[in-house]
């Protein structure tokens, strides 16, 4: 063919989501099949979401508000922000982009892990940025070795507290000491998709207060997690005003669908909904950890819905044969996998078919 395509997108490859539960039934002609591969909540999501969902159906044929104005003033209420320093958006997925577009010029220098969310490094390749990679230490963050990667050149830092998918966390002290010593022309971006499921006490419990300290930090969080949306896609960010109104220019109208700011909404308000998940998630995660210790199966230990563990054999190979078995993980290379924690029934389904194809 005689059609270009950008040279900046020449390597990259497309996001692989984890695999459709029907997609895994047709294939190996299961009944059965469980999804532990995306970190999803296995209670759904609030009741009181979905009945907002419900009564907002008679509007699918109009636009949705363009500026998230109820949503925004929900979010601004509950964190105790000004209106013009929350933007939300379709998912942290859509911000990120958001951010890159806003901030990465070619040749710019961008900071993350070696092992951490993927899409921090594509769409800085899509901007023609330069991924600037520093190594996790001990399955954790290096906050120092970031600090000495920072050049002239240096645009962005990308850090994700807890970090998906080692689900370790650096602390409200390192993070403060890091901050410090990051110049103020430089954008830290905060990610906490996973800060609800934390149970560390030393965990930034309050990041807002790194927005107000510091004027180059951008905080990300999700409704796809412990809210269980992940269906209907809505993050948001929180910034000073400036920073949120420069990427107010580069995103897109109508770019939160109807039924997620409204979910988003009723969502917010339902403790109880949110303290039923974290509990569910602490009680299987306990759980896979004394069986993962029964077999002899190393892990960092994890602040998220998630666990990253070698599991000593290949882990494409421990994918497919898991899959065959009806139970969707997620492969993350050499013989690590990821597996999201579930509910308990699907805990336990998960262990014993780990165990048969493990030959434990």
């Amino acid at each position: 063919m005689s059609i270009s395509y950008r040279e900046e997108i020449k390597d990259l490859k497309p996001y692989k989501p984890g695999k459709p539960i029907e997609d895994v039934k047709r294939e190996y002609g299961l009944d059965r099949v469980i999804k532990l591969a995306s970190n999803e909540n296995p209670l759904g999501c609030s009741e009181k979401a979905v009945e907002a969902i419900k009564k907002s159906l008679d509007n699918l044929s109009l636009y949705p508000d363009g500026n998230t104005t109820i949503l925004k003033e929900a979010l601004a209420k509950k964190l105790g922000i000004g209106v013009d320093e929350v933007l939300p958006s379709s998912g942290a997925d859509e911000m990120i982009d958001l951010i890159s577009r806003t901030f990465v010029s070619k040749d710019d220098e961008v900071i993350m892990a070696d092992i951490t969310f993927p899409r921090y490094i594509a769409t800085t390749k899509i901007m023609g940025g330069t991924p600037v990679i520093v190594p996790l230490k001990d399955w954790t963050y290096d906050l120092d070795g970031m600090l000495e990667k920072i050049t002239d050149k240096t645009k962005v830092i990308w850090l994700c507290n807890p970090n998906n998918p080692t689900g370790t966390i650096v602390t409200k002290d390192e993070v403060l000491a890091f901050l410090d010593k990051v110049p103020e022309n430089v954008v830290v971006v905060y990610d906490e998709a996973y800060r609800e499921f934390v149970t560390r006490d030393d965990y930034p419990k309050n990041s807002i207060e790194f927005v107000k300290k510091y004027p180059n930090v951008i905080v990300m969080r999700t409704f796809s997690k412990i809210y269980g949306l992940a269906g209907i896609r809505v993050g948001y960010t929180i910034a000073n005003s400036e920073i949120i109104e420069n990427i107010n220019k580069v995103r897109g109208p109508f770019n939160v669908n109807s039924l997620g700011q409204v979910a988003a909404v009723a969502a917010l308000e339902d403790e109880d909904f949110l303290k039923k998940a974290y509990d569910v998630n602490l009680e299987g995660k306990n759980y896979i950890y004394e069986e993962f210790d029964k077999m002899g199966l190393k892990y960092p230990a994890s602040e998220t819905n998630h666990i990253f563990v070698d599991v000593k054999k290949d882990a494409n190979e421990v994918f497919v044969e898991m899959q065959k078995r009806g139970v969707i993980i997620r492969p993350m290379g050499g013989t690590f996998i990821r597996v999201s924690i579930g509910t308990m029934e699907e805990n336990k389904i998960f262990i014993e078919t780990l165990k048969e194809v493990l030959n434990i």
